[in-house]
């Protein structure tokens, strides 16, 4: 049997240059080896799972091209941030005096994003998606999270959305964007925030909507295993560069509500990515040699770039992809295993 072929990527804002870049990298290995190819990269995954940056990059690399097959390449993905990151966080002088910086209302309006999220999805919907995917996001009215899935949006239309629709929500992260007001397909309304609120690292969650997946048969593949164990996966989960801003007693011994709002978003968002790591390498500890190496987190170094989820600046957008390139350059013998890994799966 085939191994089912899982990627995972994290939430962080503009960070998602990161990922992007990575995956760059990754999808001309894959072409390298790959005697069917050349192959966009969300072909070569049997799920892909994001939350929030992540969740949109999912969604690129989701996108049904006229034949059924993956639309966007990483480089046309990476070109959403590297083109447009800097209109999605832009604020005018009178939205910062309005929102007194972002303390009264949230930070940035959503119009540039829904226009680009317009632009690349158009009319997509989840059930379209080339594989089964896993967004999240988090409603705010039921008070539960919850999951795109394509194969819940295949089989009913009250699980599918138009996956602009889902890039949005997953991204609506809180004090930065209002949250997503969406229909599914059935008109059914819903209020959602940004995934990384409960899953910035979606990893575990892609496992657990793996492990109750037919995969022979969504996939139209006997060599694919259904309802996957463990050691029948091989898991990329990538993050958006380890942060290690440090926040010192001295300045929060006294902090109230105010003080401690943007460092509790950044400390519960890496907290919750270290936690999914750490819980997913255990897992696989218990497997034998031959299926214990086959999870794969790869967490970046910011570099020069800020850690700050918004700094879309030139400079920063360019240290960011530096800081991506960095890495691929540091761990191209790792990218190459997993790449073979990969191919010999499909």
């Amino acid at each position: 049997m085939k191994k089912i072929r899982i990627l995972s990527i994290d939430g962080g804002g503009i960070r998602g240059i990161l990922p992007g870049t990575i995956l760059v990298r990754l999808e001309k290995l894959l072409n390298d080896r790959d005697p069917n190819g050349p192959k966009k990269i969300g072909d070569y995954f049997d799920m892909i799972a994001g939350t929030s940056t992540g969740g949109i990059l999912s969604c690129l690399y989701l996108t049904p091209d006229e034949n059924g097959n993956g639309k966007y390449s990483a480089e046309q993905a990476l070109d959403l941030y590297i083109n447009n990151g800097h209109e999605i966080f832009a604020r005018t002088v009178i939205h910062k005096i309005l929102t007194a910086g972002g303390v009264f209302r949230e930070k940035y309006s959503e119009d540039a994003m829904e226009e680009l999220l317009e632009k690349y999805f158009d009319k997509t919907t989840l059930a379209q998606c080339i594989r089964p995917s896993l967004i999240t996001s988090y409603a705010i009215t039921e008070r539960r999270a919850v999951f795109f899935t394509s194969v819940n949006a295949v089989q009913d239309e009250i699980y599918n959305f138009y996956l602009k629709d889902v890039a949005r929500a997953t991204s609506a992260a809180p004090t930065y964007f209002e949250p997503a007001h969406i229909k599914s397909m059935d008109g059914k309304v819903w209020a959602l925030c940004d995934g990384g609120v409960f899953a910035n690292n979606p990893a575990l969650c892609a496992y657990a909507e793996a492990r109750k997946t037919n995969f022979s048969k969504v996939m139209n593949n006997l060599e694919k295993p259904d309802k996957p164990m463990v050691k029948d996966m091989i898991f990329v989960s990538i993050g958006t560069g380890s942060v290690k801003k440090q926040y010192h007693y001295d300045s929060f011994k006294h902090a109230g509500e105010i003080k401690w709002l943007e460092p509790i978003i950044d400390i519960l968002m890496s907290g919750n990515s270290e936690t999914v790591d750490y819980q997913l390498r255990q897992m696989y500890l218990t497997l034998d040699a031959q299926n214990k190496t086959d999870y794969f987190r790869l967490e970046p170094e910011l570099g020069e770039a800020c850690s700050e989820m918004d700094i879309a600046s030139p400079e920063n957008i360019t240290n960011l992809h530096q800081a991506g390139l960095k890495f691929v350059h540091d761990n191209d013998e790792l990218l190459r295993q997993i790449a073979d890994r990969i191919v010999a799966n499909c």
